[in-house]
């Protein structure tokens, strides 16, 4: 499965508007005065950053969705249904839909803020202020269902927020905005992907931590209990590496549907087991493909045009979950 990645980064670096040959890839990463300048640019300005932040997003919205279907024992639980990816668009509506605000961005800009960034900046804090609010709710019910169920009318609020400030808002504005919410790897620098890198590892780190703890949720919470496992506190925990993989990738690729809710079903089937120590890595890894797949998919080899990601995950990955789901005998005792 290492390898089948490795191959597909390799192809996603190699298939573009422009083919480049291999041998001129291998020049351009460890001989760089060896390298076309042109295709050496190519790959480090353009498809390299892409490459590694569809890993990047694919481990964290793998490892996030696989969560939210352990702490809900929900097989069409994702990284969204707590309003995290939501409240990154309310953010992002914010700042592209407020032209009020027009006087305060142009002085993040002097300080030599990107426009980039300022997504960044306000995709991130409109999920820490949803994150907020669900930590909150989190503290004073004890029933999963109940979060579960205040999670997604949060997120309905804050789409209907934005709705209502699309609705006045100028259409370039309007435009810019909807691109954003169709998802892309690209415009991500080097220096985006550091972050990037560290928050996702950091996520994958904790929730390997938190696998035990996973194990025993899967049974209940009272069973978990009798475990010894403190369920609230653990609950926060998982929300909070959750929060912390979706928003990340949310800020910096926009909301990427399918993913989060697909790939643990399909590591389930290709793996047979339940156990999160297992299930963690392989879902990482099995996100990491599908992700690079799709967006090589998403770049029309050949032609200048690119498509939105989130229609290449819908359409490549929901007829392969459909075929796991209806093949799969053990589904329900998964949760």
């Amino acid at each position: 499965m290492f390898a089948l990645l490795v191959l597909l980064i390799i192809s996603s670096i190699m298939i573009g508007s422009v083919y480049i040959p291999l041998d001129q890839i291998w020049l351009a990463i460890w001989s760089a005065s060896g390298a076309d300048p042109t295709w050496q640019s190519i790959i480090w300005d353009i498809r390299m950053p892409r490459a590694l932040t569809a890993v990047l997003a694919g481990v964290s919205l793998s490892v996030a969705g696989l969560h939210m279907q352990t702490l809900f024992r929900n097989p069409l639980a994702g990284p969204s249904v707590l309003g995290i990816t939501s409240g990154a668009s309310l953010g992002v509506a914010f700042l592209v839909l407020g032209g009020g605000f027009a006087t305060g961005i142009y002085a993040l800009q002097q300080l030599g803020v990107t426009a980039h960034w300022l997504v960044f900046i306000f995709a991130f804090l409109g999920a820490t202020v949803v994150l907020f609010i669900i930590l909150f709710v989190s503290f004073r019910v004890t029933d999963n269902v109940v979060l579960l169920i205040v999670g997604i009318m949060v997120g309905n609020i804050t789409l209907s927020l934005v709705s209502i400030w699309q609705y006045f808002s100028a259409p370039e504005a309007i435009r810019d905005f909807l691109i954003w919410t169709f998802g892309s790897f690209d415009s991500v620098s080097w220096s985006m992907i550091n972050i990037f890198f560290w928050v996702a590892m950091s996520g994958f780190i904790l929730s390997m931590i938190l696998s035990k703890i996973l194990n025993t949720m899967l049974l209940g919470d009272q069973y978990a209990i009798s475990m010894g496992v403190h369920v609230r506190r653990a609950r926060v925990s998982i929300i909070l590496v959750t929060a912390l993989l979706a928003g990340v990738t949310t800020a910096f690729c926009g909301p990427i549907g399918f993913v989060g809710i697909a790939v643990p079903h399909l590591a389930r089937a290709i793996i047979r087991d339940t156990d999160h120590k297992l299930m963690i890595p392989f879902s990482a890894l099995i996100g990491a493909i599908i992700a690079v797949f799709c967006d090589i998919i998403a770049q029309l080899p050949g032609s200048q045009y690119t498509l939105p990601i989130n229609a290449i995950t819908a359409l490549i990955g929901s007829p392969v979950v459909i075929m796991v789901i209806l093949g799969s005998k053990n589904l329900k005792g998964a949760f």
